[in-house]
């Protein structure tokens, strides 16, 4: 006797949206704690305010990062309630014109007029509202807007990235303070780029690089401006 087994498929795609949240934020907490500290390191200033100013910038931009992502986010969620709340309605006021559209809309998928009809007649007795809501706004209960999970993992995000400098600063003497930053941010944006990429399924190297790169720029930037204001001042 033949058994069927069901066919489950896994895709590089799948897990790239929160990966990309959480590499984005990681590498902003990485990026600009470094710059800030390799900024105030160059004013000449002394270990202390090196310390504090790094803390500071995680505890700055952590915030930062967590207010931004719930207001954005709790925008994309308000949006979703409001298509649905609209969806239900219409549901309640035309279900024949609803069943038709969401028919049409498998009809555009390929379907045949026929086999179309039979899914939407189907769906909407299943289920009306999750058929629209899935099928015609493209909204599935595990994509929905979360805000309070989205800023508390742009704000852990943040901080993890951010830990790196913070922990160079607190263990490193001023005499190699400088270069101990630009190698250990640099190693952990080579690690971050690659890994992203790794699990995406692209190239881990050339990723790796590119974050390396910009990071490079952006703390290279801030570094010449705080020598140059340090000397000034």
């Amino acid at each position: 006797m033949t058994r069927l087994r069901l066919h489950r498929e896994t895709h590089n795609s799948d897990g790239t949206g929160w990966l990309r949240a959480a590499v984005l934020g990681a590498n902003d907490g990485l990026i600009s704690t470094a710059s800030l500290v390799l900024g105030v390191a160059a004013a000449a200033a002394d270990h202390r305010a090196v310390l504090i100013a790094a803390v500071a910038a995680l505890l700055a931009g952590a915030l930062s990062m967590a207010a931004g992502e719930y207001v954005s986010v709790s925008s994309q969620a308000d949006a979703e309630h409001a298509d649905l709340a609209r969806e239900e309605r219409e549901l309640g006021e035309d279900p024949v014109g609803e069943q038709a559209e969401l028919a049409s809309i498998y009809e555009s998928w390929g379907l045949r007029s026929e086999t179309a009809a039979e899914v939407a007649a189907q769906l909407m007795t299943e289920d009306a509202l999750a058929a629209h809501a899935r099928d015609e706004l493209g909204l599935s209960p595990t994509g929905r807007a979360r805000p309070i999970q989205a800023a508390l993992a742009s704000a852990a995000a943040f901080i993890a990235g951010a830990a790196a400098p913070i922990i160079v600063v607190a263990v490193t003497p001023d005499a190699i303070l400088v270069p101990a930053l630009w190698g250990a941010c640099l190693s952990a944006l080579l690690m971050l780029g690659a890994l992203a990429a790794y699990v995406g399924g692209a190239n881990p190297w050339r990723a790796g690089i590119r974050v390396v790169f910009w990071g490079a720029v952006a703390m290279g930037i801030t570094a010449f401006v705080g020598n140059v204001v340090g000397h000034a001042v």
